[in-house]
């Protein structure tokens, strides 16, 4: 490893000062969970250590990457085939010449989304994905004490989306209010596998090492997701799988691999309609609120360094985790506005907003990797409903106490992601190759 610097030195403050701000966020409760807290730190480190410093693990995510971004490339076949040079990237072209017109997010991305649904509904079809859901969650469970049911769905989260719930259906009637926190804590601080190929579409070219990347951060997100908000919410009752790594629940598998793939393709359709609509009526109100805020602050812009807009205001409460997370000096500014962007506009905009700025080398090579990092995770406000209703569905007498619980999930999970941007910080010191370029 090559000597810590300043900046490294910012980052490892960063994660301490982003712990207390966890525990003070609960109330400063007591006793404090001191085997969540030891364990999940010491993942933290191992798997930090794993991701930047040993050889063979870089290795590992190095091919990791470069299979993902194979399979999104061939899976792109369907779209090409539909779209033509809509879907191809840039400098490529069709078998008949036509170039690519440049990037189509609609084209060249949403299709992604419906092919990965596909992929990983007739991987799990076919039981590949639940052997790996288990092994995370035995090291999960006992490395940080957490329950069985807590440890299941948390490993779950690494694999898919607010459907993780459902490997601990039978349980989530009868949690602790701390075990329901780090359920929904866990779903908001990871994202599903189905939208880790748009931000793959997103920085492939700029960060040609992203998928292993975000490979790694969703899995250092399950430590400090549940650091973040066991400090939040300690476990005072006794969980019914305290000890124990009960079996995987279900749901009902289709009749063939067939089916199993027709039915992630139209999830992932529902999802990529459902991310088109949201872009859709999202940037346009925030279009609309940057006319509003130009006109109303045109006479004042010499003072405020430039008419306001939404972007500006929402980095402004993010500025001082920003410097935590150990950036240059150069870029908390923008880094501020990104993270604010996740937290109400969604990540999609935020890692959108990011690739422009990698793309136009606007920002250092350490910033786009941490931000890579601490913008992986579902933590923005529309998540809070989504998790919130969609584990309630599965059990709604809980339906007051997870409602209770949703907004403290959304803090726990958003200072989770910044604790894994901090984590990357600690342990990337300009390394060659960790980004591939």
């Amino acid at each position: 490893m090559g000597a810590m610097t300043l900046a490294n030195l910012e980052s490892l403050v960063g994660c301490f000062v982003l712990a207390f701000l966890a525990w003070a966020a609960g109330g400063f409760r007591r006793p404090l969970p001191w085997r969540t807290v030891l364990g999940a730190g010491a993942l933290l480190v191992v798997l930090g250590a794993a991701v930047f410093l040993l050889p063979p693990t870089r290795a590992l995510l190095v091919a990791v990457n470069d299979s993902v971004i194979a399979v999104l490339d061939a899976g792109n076949a369907g779209a090409r085939f539909l779209f033509g040079p809509l879907a191809l990237n840039q400098g490529e072209a069709t078998a008949r010449g036509e170039p690519s017109v440049g990037f189509v997010l609609a084209a060249q991305v949403l299709p992604a989304v419906i092919f990965f649904s596909a992929l990983m509904a007739l991987l799990y079809h076919l039981r590949l994905i639940q052997p790996l859901v288990r092994v995370f969650g035995r090291i999960f469970h006992k490395t940080m004490g957490l329950s069985g049911a807590e440890a299941l769905s948390g490993s779950a989260n690494i694999w898919v989306g607010v459907e993780s719930a459902l490997v601990v259906r039978p349980y989530l009637e009868r949690m602790t209010a701390s075990e329901l926190l780090m359920v929904l804590t866990c779903g908001m601080c990871t994202v599903a596998s189905t939208t880790l190929a748009i931000y793959v579409t997103f920085l492939k070219m700029p960060f040609p090492q992203i998928a292993g990347h975000l490979i790694s951060a969703s899995v250092i997100a399950i430590p400090a997701g549940a650091l973040m908000s066991k400090l939040i919410l300690p476990e005072t009752g006794r969980p019914e799988t305290a000890g124990i790594l009960p079996a995987l629940e279900e749901a009902e598998r289709e009749r063939n691999s067939l089916a199993a793939l027709a039915a992630g393709a139209w999830d992932g359709l529902k999802l990529a309609a459902g991310i088109a609509t949201l872009l859709i009526a999202v940037l346009g109100l925030v279009g609309l609120a940057d006319l509003f805020l130009g006109k109303l602050t045109a006479p004042f812009a010499a003072g405020l360094g430039g008419p306001l807009s939404l972007s500006r205001i929402l980095g402004w409460p993010f500025l001082p985790v920003a410097w935590l997370l150990g950036l240059p000096s150069a870029d908390v500014g923008v880094a501020a506005r990104i993270l604010g962007e996740r937290a109400v506009l969604g990540e999609v905009i935020a890692y959108r907003h990011l690739a422009d700025l990698a793309l136009e080398r606007a920002v250092s090579e350490r910033t786009m990797l941490i931000l890579s990092y601490a913008l992986c995770g579902f933590a923005h406000l529309a998540s809070v409903g989504i998790f919130v209703g969609g584990t309630a569905a599965l059990a709604p007498s809980r339906r007051s106490d997870l409602a209770a619980l949703g907004f403290k999930a959304f803090v726990a999970a958003t200072l989770a992601t910044l604790l894994t941007g901090a984590v990357a910080g600690v342990f990337y010191h300009g390394q060659p190759g960790a980004l591939g370029l």
